[in-house]
């Protein structure tokens, strides 16, 4: 049997156990081309609370007992496509279950000598390639400059400002307790972060920016949002990848004043990873050797079982995960 799990009901605010459910399927069957594969790693992200309600967005929505989406890496267990064979591993988009068939156009071809597969749904996945489009291309780093980035320990966070260091930039994050904070400068290498919890956020900001902030990378919304934008300077750039603070509101919860987007003549600008596949090439050129070599450091919080899964996706939203939320859903086979 294929475990899966399925989207029973919508959230309202909050996503809950009871908005999801556990269903046993018969193992789906092989035809002429197909690849059958065994999940083990799955990637829980905030946008997949996004795909729970039927809100129009950026993506379809899930419609109800679909199986809930996600990246996953996965271990070919038998092949009938020539560009496959058994004990390949593989990333793909397969979703919360225990194995998936297609045709394999969906999927990349991994190389556990290089890096641990696992980093392929994280720091070289697409919170790594986000990061990179983000920063990059919108922000427009010039040596110098101040990054301020929110989330700073998350998946995404964490690579925008250690790829600011790296373009030579001052990279200051902000984060949700201290030792995330401690983590993020003393790992990390950024310069400073901000503990929007228990800092008085503009002084904080101020004190962290003396020069201004040139580049925000957006993460968050609310509270941490208003804060930065006393803080920047003409010309600034906003790269606006998400609103975690937002996601679960049943109310609106209104906004910040813009003003100072115009007054600064600053630019924000919303962008979604899928929208840039042709930069994933120079993604993983740059940045692969810079995992393999250090200079890019990663944390990832695994949990185990599929089943795992749901209690760890709310977790997300609190703020219990530290580093790239990952559910391992069987053994890793090039892990001893």
């Amino acid at each position: 049997m294929n475990r899966q799990i399925r989207l029973k009901s919508r959230p309202a605010g909050m996503p809950a156990a009871d908005n999801f459910e556990a269903v046993d399927s018969p193992m789906p069957a092989l035809e002429d081309g197909d690849v059958l594969r065994r999940t083990t790693y799955l990637s829980l992200d905030p946008y997949m609370r996004g795909r729970m309600s039927d809100a129009a967005s950026y993506a379809a929505s899930l419609n109800l007992h679909d199986i809930m989406c996600g990246h996953t890496v996965s271990e070919v267990v038998e092949s009938r496509n020539p560009a496959f064979r058994a004990g390949d591993m593989v990333t793909g988009y397969d979703g919360w279950q225990e194995f998936a068939v297609s045709k394999g156009k969906d999927l990349r071809k991994l190389d556990p000598r290089a890096v641990p597969v696992s980093t392929a749904i994280g720091v070289l996945g697409m919170p790594g390639a986000t990061a990179y489009v983000g920063l990059l291309d919108i922000g427009q780093p010039k040596p110098g400059e101040t990054v301020v980035v929110s989330a700073a320990s998350g998946a995404v966070g964490s690579i925008v400002g250690q790829l600011a260091k790296v373009k030579g930039c001052r990279a200051v994050g902000i984060a949700g307790s201290p030792d995330k904070c401690r983590y993020v400068v003393e790992e990390l290498g950024f310069d400073a972060c901000i503990n929007y919890k228990t800092d008085d956020l503009v002084p904080a900001l101020g004190a962290a920016c003396p020069g201004g902030a040139d580049i925000y990378f957006e993460n968050v919304g609310g509270k941490v949002f208003a804060a930065v934008l006393r803080v920047i300077n003409r010309g600034a750039r906003i790269p606006l990848c998400g609103m975690i603070s937002q996601y679960n509101t049943t109310t609106d919860p209104g906004g910040p004043n813009l003003r100072a987007l115009l007054v600064q003549r600053a630019m924000m600008k919303g962008f979604i990873v899928s929208d840039h596949a042709d930069r994933f090439p120079a993604f993983l050129q740059e940045v692969t050797p810079l995992v393999r070599d250090g200079r890019i450091k990663y944390r990832e919080d695994i949990v185990e079982g599929l089943d795992a899964a749901p209690s760890a996706l709310i977790g997300l939203f609190e703020g219990r995960n530290f580093g790239k939320m990952l559910v391992r859903v069987s053994a890793d086979p090039t892990r001893g």
